[in-house]
C-alpha cells in the first residue's frame, strides 16, 4: 500500500513511524513545507493520510479528487463549511473523517451514546478534555465528538466552561478544556444522577494510538467504495 503523508509534524512523523514498520506499506510521499508541494506530485498513491492544518484541506480535497485518491483526514479545528466540503468530496471518493483515530475512543463513544440513552433525563451530563499545551484549539475534537454522542438531536445546551452567577443548572451539557504540560490527552464523560454517579474515562499515554488508528483505517478505505466514514466503521464494519 502507496501510503501520502500530508502533514509532517508531530503526527505525520508519528504515522510515517507506523507505516515503516510495517512491510507491506509504502510512503510514496510527503506533502509539507520542504517536500513536496501537493498530492498531485506523489507518484501513485493508494491513500493518503492527513494530519496537517485546515488551510490545506480544499486543495487536498480538489487533488484527491482528480485522482481518486481515497483520505483519511485527522485535522483537528476545521470550520462547518470544510466539513461539508468533505461530505461533497465522499460523494466521489472514499474518506474515513473522525476526531481522534483511537480504538480505545471509538468503544468509549459508543458506549457513552448507550449510556446516555438508558440513563435519560434523569441524569447531567459533563464532558472534560486535557491536553497538552501546544493544542491550539478547545474544545477538543474529541469532546465535540462525544458531546454528539451523548445527545444526537442537540437538545441540549452545550457549555462550555461556567463563570459568574449562571443559576440553576438548566437543559444543558458542560463542556471543560484543561490545558497544561505534554498530557497526550484524557477525556471523561460523566453522568450525574441522584445519590449515585457514573464516569467514563480514556487516558491516552502517547500519540502513536492515534497514528496506529489512522493505518488501520488508511487499510480500510482503501477496499471501501465512495462514501464518508468513521472509526465506527473502521472497528465495527458497518455504515
Amino acid at each position: 500500500m502507496n501510503v501520502a503523508l500530508i502533514g509532517y509534524g508531530k503526527m505525520g512523523r508519528m504515522v510515517e513511524d507506523v507505516c515503516r514498520a510495517q512491510t507491506d506499506i509504502r510512503i510514496a510521499g510527503i506533502v509539507d513545507e520542504g517536500h513536496l508541494p501537493s498530492l498531485s506530485r506523489v507518484a501513485s498513491p493508494d491513500v493518503a493520510i492527513d494530519f496537517s492544518h485546515p488551510d490545506n484541506l480544499l486543495a487536498l480535497l480538489a487533488a484527491a479528487l482528480e485522482m481518486q485518491v481515497p483520505l483519511v483526514l485527522g485535522t483537528t479545528g476545521l470550520s462547518a463549511a470544510q466539513e461539508e466540503s468533505i461530505r461533497e468530496a465522499s460523494r466521489q471518493i472514499p474518506i474515513v473523517r473522525t476526531q481522534n483515530f483511537s480504538v480505545g475512543v471509538t468503544v468509549m463513544r459508543r458506549i457513552a451514546a448507550e449510556m446516555a440513552a438508558a440513563l435519560g433525563e434523569e441524569f447531567d451530563i459533563e464532558i472534560t478534555e486535557t491536553h497538552h499545551r501546544q493544542k491550539v484549539d478547545a474544545p477538543s475534537g474529541t469532546a465535540k465528538m462525544l458531546l454528539r454522542a451523548v445527545d444526537p438531536q442537540g437538545g441540549h445546551a452545550p457549555r462550555y466552561g461556567r463563570e459568574g452567577m449562571v443559576g440553576a443548572r438548566g437543559r444543558e451539557i458542560g463542556v471543560h478544556s484543561l490545558r497544561g504540560g505534554t498530557v497526550a490527552g484524557e477525556h471523561s464523560v460523566r453522568f450525574f444522577g441522584e445519590q449515585e454517579e457514573l464516569e467514563l474515562r480514556h487516558r491516552a499515554d502517547s500519540r502513536r494510538i492515534f497514528a496506529v488508528g489512522a493505518v488501520k483505517a488508511a487499510r480500510f478505505v482503501r477496499q471501501q467504495p465512495a462514501g464518508l466514514y468513521d472509526m465506527d466503521d473502521v472497528l465495527f464494519g458497518g455504515r
